[in-house]
């Protein structure tokens, strides 16, 4: 989805702060940026000068979404987020004992970083919608809504043969353990998961851009191996100039309707070069339009440019992802490899439609960097995110009960539910949900509906209950001023309870964090 992108840099020595900001952007508002207190290090026999902790982690605010009138808002409309970023930063920060900004808490980011158990697609499009209706946890008088989708499943492994470019930050700044050194330990676990016939390429920039690696066969590993393992870190950081090249390698070996992308891998950072980001966002949505798109993998602590980050990957028809350790990293580049490379519907838009006989007002939990306007759902020029294979996205309303609901209300795309004739019928349809998408090699939009009866369970499923748990585990990392009687026990309880087999553990490591951030909230 195309935000106006935002330049912050945020200086920390010791525990003074200085906080830079610069909107890049066409509109001409400010925002206010969060930013959290460096974490102090220990250095053995250091110089005066290397005992300054520096701090230059940045995060756009996002203010939370707030309850529209059904009567005078009868839609709500916005772009899908396959992101996962926010978790694994989330859990990063809490790991080192720091109370996460709430500019780094996306909620929909941290539900979104787990699969669940929604109906593979059966029908002629890519991905399945369903829903859930139940009392809300934190309000009971008010119901919280589910609307999951779930992307198609594909055998990675037997896949046509894919075209990546990696694009690595090798600036001075990524000496650390956690950085450089783990993207080359993330390679290394990709080489072997990918398609026969597929080919690697890796660039990198520091002071000046320059190709590691020409485009390779995976026939041949061992140079590509060798050449991971030569990888240092050094100088500064051109970003710009990085991204051309790597681009320019992808498109000479471009892949006809396969994969191809350029996947960076860097802690944020572009210092020199081309400062502009609305010529390097311009450059990034060319490229896209061309087909080859552009994934952004995070690395390390203290200088995360998340922002940034997360517009490039938007910008670029691709994903974000935060990598804090090896596992992290198997799981997008091995565990989820599909769902991270093979995008199977792009600009994919969702659009409800309220019936006020049933929902006075609502709220959306999360997206509140993804919001459309309601006559931008049908515009194909309007970008939107994207989802890939095996993919699922989830997204939470909370429903107030109606009140009165008496008059019409004018809106950019007529509600059918808000009128004189609908407002005197006896439907049972709570709600619409429309569906919009582009496929892959496609210009034009495609579209779909379901409705959604009235019916409030009294058992929620499994995974509605977890999910539940992980939404609740945000708003209170963020202070929700609409977290009602939200405690950190219930949302332990919880998880505890509905995180079921957990084969790979995560749901269990979740029930771990939520008692860090209760741990580190007090």
């Amino acid at each position: 989805m195309k935000q106006p992108l935002l330049s912050v840099v945020t200086f920390g020595v010791n525990n003074l702060f200085l906080v830079l900001l610069v909107g890049l952007s066409g509109c001409g508002s400010t925002q206010r940026i969060a930013s959290y207190p460096a974490v102090e290090s220990t250095v053995a026999e250091a110089a005066p000068q290397d005992l300054v902790t520096w701090n230059t982690e940045s995060y756009d605010a996002l203010a939370e979404n707030d309850f529209l009138v059904v009567m005078e808002e009868p839609q709500s409309t916005f772009s899908i987020d396959v992101d996962t970023a926010s978790y694994a930063n989330v859990r990063r920060l809490l790991n080192q004992g720091t109370k996460p900004p709430a500019g780094a808490v996306r909620l929909e980011e941290l539900v979104n970083y787990f699969s669940y158990d929604y109906p593979e697609p059966q029908d002629e499009h890519p991905f399945s919608v369903s829903s859930e209706l139940a009392i809300c946890p934190w309000n009971e008088d008010h119901q919280l809504l589910r609307i999951g989708l779930r992307g198609k499943a594909i055998d990675f492994e037997r896949e046509q043969p894919v075209n990546l470019v990696f694009l690595l930050d090798v600036s001075g700044s990524m000496q650390s353990t956690d950085k450089l050194p783990l993207v080359k330990s993330a390679l290394r676990l990709l080489i072997d998961h990918l398609p026969p016939g597929s080919r690697i390429a890796l660039t990198a920039y520091a002071g000046s851009s320059g190709v590691i690696l020409d485009s390779t066969s995976i026939a041949q590993s061992g140079a590509i191996l060798e050449a991971i393992d030569n990888l240092q870190a050094h100088g500064s950081t051109n970003g710009a100039e990085g991204i051309e090249l790597a681009y320019s390698i992808a498109t000479k070996n471009f892949v006809p309707d396969g994969i191809n992308r350029v996947i960076l891998c860097t802690d944020g950072d572009f210092n020199v070069g081309i400062t502009n980001h609305s010529d390097l966002v311009d450059f990034i949505e060319r490229q896209a339009e061309t087909g080859v798109y552009l994934s952004v993998l995070g690395f390390g602590t203290g200088n995360l440019k998340d922002s940034t980050m997360e517009k490039l990957a938007d910008h670029g028809n691709g994903n974000y992802a935060y990598v804090d350790s090896l596992l992290e990293a198997r799981k997008v580049l091995v565990e989820q490899v599909g769902g991270t490379l093979v995008t199977i519907a792009k600009d994919v838009k969702i659009q409800l439609d309220f019936n006020p006989q049933y929902v006075y007002s609502y709220r959306l939990l999360g997206y509140e960097n993804r919001l459309l306007a309601n006559q931008d759902f049908r515009d194909d020029a309007k970008d939107a995110g994207e989802i890939g294979a095996g993919h699922c996205v989830t997204a939470f309303y909370e429903l107030v009960p109606p009140g009165s609901a008496s008059v019409e209300s004018s809106n950019s795309r007529p509600s059918e539910f808000v009128t004189t004739q609908a407002l005197k019928s006896d439907s049972n349809t709570m709600l619409s949900v429309n569906l919009r998408y582009k496929l892959p090699a496609a210009n034009e939009g495609l579209e779909f509906q379901i409705r959604v009866p009235y019916e409030v369970t009294q058992n929620p499923s499994r995974d509605f209950q977890f999910a539940s748990s992980v939404l609740a585990y945000g708003m209170l990392l963020r202070d929700s001023k609409y977290k009602g009687k939200l405690d950190w026990d219930w949302v332990i309880g919880t998880a505890s309870n509905y995180k079921g087999q957990d084969e790979n553990g995560m749901r269990t490591e979740f029930v771990q964090l939520a008692k860090l951030g209760k741990r580190i909230a007090k």
